[in-house]
């Protein structure tokens, strides 16, 4: 958190009374008397608050306030005058001021005026920390070239209000694409609002998006607002909509139609300015067919299709996949950078991925935690890649080496055969005929040690 507060008034005994008063306070604080020497140290973007004295000999407040105004970050300002007027007041205002204040200094004031200032820096700075660490969190990944043309798709309908049906299997990455639309938007800046339409219950689910009105059902205690409001403006996402009840479905197709909702148990028409859009793992031609999801509702959806992928359909991009997972998971835990060998990804990407990319991005946290490595290979991974049918494959694309061939199989049924036998090293030794201590060697060459 950032306590940092900035002095610039030309008047020393003014800089030397706030510095005692907030320094008492804990608040860490440095003062200049001289403007230009003062917006040189606010370009350091060390401070969170900034009092700014209006009248100076050699450039104004005003002046100081309009030069920072494309300062990133930019401290919240704290206008400081002798000649309190409303006309000062308005314009500190209007370029940008946090708050006025008049002199002789008001030591309650000024305190309260502070903290506000700086308890908001602080937020919008933790949001601004949030928001990079979500652009990296979902961005997609990849520069295969079916996932060019998806991104090259995006790009075109993103601008658009143009409602968009993103199909796909589980963990492909829907809500990715969606997020994409959102972030390429000229909504971009309003409110991305997620809806799991197979997570809510179906008694549930039009409260969750419409809202509800106090006393509408038993359980509703306050006024609440749904899902589109809380969009309005931006976009909403409606995941899993194949698992949405036929009654809901006519709902969400006449707030589509009208551009209005009414909230369970309400009668007043409220308008929503909300972009759409929606995702599912279903194929929904075949549900209408089964009465499952409503057909007209089905056209309004669907006027942009888009189909995420699987990870089998792509898997060139396996490996920029776990350098992000990898790295990502190493930022987070604080553990040090790791590296995959050419042998790991080579094995990575011979795998059968039928959870897609959220199973690829488990397995690579699995690894970083379980191989205390910074240089990963194929034989420390053998063991925590998920079974399939095709694990004799798996074995076969490892390497052209066939020593490296010999030590993954063997390192396998060496895990294998502990497994068994319940991790026992003496009756492990004797079923595979060697001594025990030439099983320990074995095992410390091969990093084999119980989970």
């Amino acid at each position: 958190m950032m306590n940092n507060i900035l002095i610039i008034d030309d008047e020393i005994e003014i800089c030397e009374s706030i510095k005692m008063i907030l320094e008492y306070e804990d608040y860490e604080v440095l003062y200049f008397t001289d403007a230009k020497k003062g917006i040189e140290k606010l370009k350091e973007g060390l401070f969170s608050v900034l009092l700014l004295d209006i009248q100076m000999p050699t450039i104004s407040g005003f002046e100081v306030l309009n030069e920072i105004g494309s300062f990133d970050p930019r401290p919240n300002v704290i206008m400081i005058s002798a000649h309190s007027s409303l006309e000062n007041a308005v314009k500190a205002t209007k370029l940008g001021a946090f708050d006025f204040i008049e002199k002789p200094i008001d030591r309650e004031k000024l305190l309260i005026s502070v903290r506000n200032a700086s308890e908001r820096a602080n937020l919008l700075l933790e949001n601004q920390i949030l928001k990079r660490e979500l652009d990296v969190d979902y961005s997609m990944v990849g520069s295969s070239d079916i996932l060019k043309q998806i991104k090259m798709t995006i790009a075109r309908v993103a601008p658009s209000d143009a409602r968009v049906l993103i199909s796909g299997e589980n963990g492909t990455g829907k809500e990715l694409a969606a997020r994409e639309v959102h972030t390429n938007s000229s909504r971009a800046e309003e409110p991305f609002i997620e809806v799991n339409c197979a997570a809510i219950p179906n008694e549930l689910i039009e409260s969750e998006l419409f809202g509800h009105e106090k006393g509408s059902f038993t359980g509703a205690n306050q006024k609440r607002i749904g899902k589109f409001e809380a969009a309005d403006k931006g976009t909403l996402f409606l995941d899993e909509i194949g698992d949405m009840s036929l009654q809901a479905q006519a709902k969400v197709l006449r707030a589509i139609e009208s551009g209005n909702i009414e909230r369970v148990g309400g009668n007043k028409k409220i308008k929503v300015d909300v972009r759409i859009v929606s995702a599912t793992n279903k194929n929904l031609e075949h549900e209408i067919d089964e009465g499952n999801f409503r057909e007209d509702l089905f056209h309004r959806l669907n006027v942009i299709p888009l189909t995420v992928p699987p990870l089998r359909e792509r898997k060139e991009d396996i490996v920029e996949l776990v350098e992000h997972f990898s790295t990502m998971i190493c930022e987070k835990n604080n553990f040090p950078k790791v590296i995959f060998q050419k042998d790991t990804l080579k094995l990575l990407q011979s795998n059968n991925w039928s959870g897609n990319i959220r199973e690829l991005k488990n397995i690579i946290e699995r690894i970083i935690i379980m191989v205390p490595k910074e240089s990963i290979s194929a034989i420390d991974i053998t063991h925590l890649l998920p079974s399939s049918k095709s694990k004799s494959d798996d074995f076969l694309n490892v390497s052209n080496s066939f020593q490296e061939f010999k030590e993954v199989t063997e390192r396998a049924f060496i895990i294998k055969q502990l497994d068994l036998n319940s991790w026992n090293i003496s009756k492990t030794a004797e079923i595979l005929d060697i001594q025990r201590s030439h099983l320990y060697n074995k095992m410390k060459k091969y990093n084999i040690e119980k989970d």
